[in-house]
């Protein structure tokens, strides 16, 4: 039997993003969007659905899952800032206006601190939908897996980023 342990080398620590770097990325949210978020999550919550009951509520008018809004700083952050390979560690988001089908909304992203010895990148984020009105504001702290980052190279990022 073979005893020997096998090491994986260890990657080399990723460049740390610039404090005050910044990516965006913009998308137009649909009915379709809230249709697969609801196969994925199971969140069948009528203010989503039912036009003449989410009338009658608080937002006078269907509105978008929040995990459909933030999903697009999902994107931001794993495609281009600080890119691929990044996952969360923490997140603190408000939620202070709803997001609609049909609006379109853009997700900010900006390095506020990092850590480069614990591949570590704290972000300041935001959401503002076509109006300029912010729909989620907060920030995120991630890790970038220093093996993923070394060996991709932001794939997308020339979709949609700044």
């Amino acid at each position: 039997m073979d005893t020997t342990h096998r090491h994986r080398p260890a990657a080399p620590t990723p460049a740390a993003p610039a404090i005050g770097a910044v990516a965006q990325r913009t998308k137009l949210v649909t009915a379709a969007d809230i249709a697969l978020f609801t196969a994925i999550s199971g969140d069948r919550n009528p203010v989503h659905y039912d036009a003449g009951l989410a009338a009658k509520s608080r937002f006078a008018g269907v509105i978008v899952q929040g995990g459909v809004t933030s999903s697009l700083i999902n994107a931001v952050i794993a495609e281009q800032l600080p890119g691929p390979g990044s996952v969360f560690l923490e997140t603190s988001w408000r939620y202070p206006a709803p997001v609609r089908p049909g609006d379109a909304i853009t997700a900010t992203v900006e390095v506020v601190s990092a850590r480069p010895d614990r591949c570590i990148t704290t972000l300041s984020t935001r959401i503002v939908d076509q109006r300029g009105v912010v729909v989620l504001d907060g920030t995120a702290v991630v890790w970038r897996d220093p093996v993923v980052a070394a060996t991709v190279t932001h794939p997308h990022a020339s979709q949609g980023g700044r």
